[in-house]
């Protein structure tokens, strides 16, 4: 759930912070103990956080592909290993 600021609007998480809460969800569910109903609940805040990391990768997929289609720029030469 993203966190609130001091004013009391939800503050947008970076996906980073999305990434670690995520992790964190996953550390609870492979734990052992979990109560059923807390599990379903951490369940659906994972399932959550999972849809909001998407959202923000397929947009900066866009945001690439616009800037590479804009033919402003050369192509990106591969990257050596």
């Amino acid at each position: 759930m993203p966190k609130k600021d001091g004013d009391g609007t939800k503050a947008a998480r970076s996906f980073e912070q999305i990434l670690d809460e995520l992790e964190g969800v996953i550390r609870d569910l492979e734990g052992e103990g979990l109560p059923l109903e807390e599990a379903l609940a951490r369940f659906e805040a994972g399932v959550a956080l999972a849809r909001e990391g998407a959202k923000r990768l397929d947009s900066a997929e866009r945001r690439v592909e616009e800037i590479l289609a804009d033919g402003t720029t050369a192509p990106l030469p591969p990257i050596e290993e």
